[in-house]
């Protein structure tokens, strides 16, 4: 079976987010830093439609992460446009008319709403469920892997559920002091992690990424 993976970036005091967060800053405040150094490699620039970007070991990060899914899951705050029904004239994401996704993406949401396709990429907003989001996107992956995009809150909900297999934490040397936590809610019942890669950058954030110790068969 594919694995199901995310990857996150993370300041050194656990926030995935700052705080105050609005519809025009997501992030909140600082949050923006988080990012800063996938924005300029590369392949992130690339798979947005740009040129030029830096190489090095954080573009070769990125570019495994393009590379490697063929479906993924995030959530509403993720997608954006507010909580609530969507509306008459429905939000249609952060990524304009042509999404860096180029394939399939399963967006978890109290609202139906019919799927959205955007140049490659099909939105489909799911409302049973982070198992049925799970379903759906691996039969959409076809033997891939399937990515979890964010945000946090959902990422606590798949580690809880010991639905994930992989946990890539991008450690950016920032203190936000606040805003929305990582792990804030998983409490006891997280499950083990077993390191299995340490990459460090040029930027100086380093790249740890996790196996998620399942449970042994009875």
């Amino acid at each position: 079976m594919s694995d199901f993976f995310m990857n996150i970036s993370v300041s050194l005091d656990g926030y995935v987010a700052g705080p105050n967060p609005t519809m025009e800053n997501p992030l909140g405040e600082g949050g923006e830093q988080l990012h800063e150094w996938a924005l300029g490699t590369r392949a992130w620039r690339a798979s947005h439609g740009y040129e030029g970007g830096a190489e090095g070991p954080d573009n070769g990060l990125m570019q495994e992460h393009v590379d490697r899914p063929g479906a993924t899951i995030m959530g509403r705050e993720m997608f954006g446009g507010g909580p609530g029904p969507w509306g008459d004239d429905p939000w249609k994401g952060w990524w304009g008319d042509e999404p860096p996704f180029r394939h399939d993406v399963f967006v978890l949401t109290h609202h139906e709403r019919e799927p959205l396709v955007l140049g490659q990429t099909t939105f489909t907003f799911v409302t049973d469920g982070i198992g049925s989001a799970l379903s759906q996107a691996r039969e959409s992956a076809g033997g891939k892997d399937v990515a979890l995009a964010g945000g946090g809150e959902v990422g606590q909900q798949y580690l809880a559920a010991g639905l994930l297999d992989e946990l890539e934490i991008h450690l950016v040397p920032i203190l936000l002091g606040g805003g929305a936590p990582l792990f804030g809610t998983v409490g006891n019942a997280a499950p083990g992690l077993e390191l299995d890669r340490v990459l460090e950058s040029p930027t100086g954030v380093t790249h740890l990424r996790y196996r998620v110790k399942k449970p042994a068969a009875a």
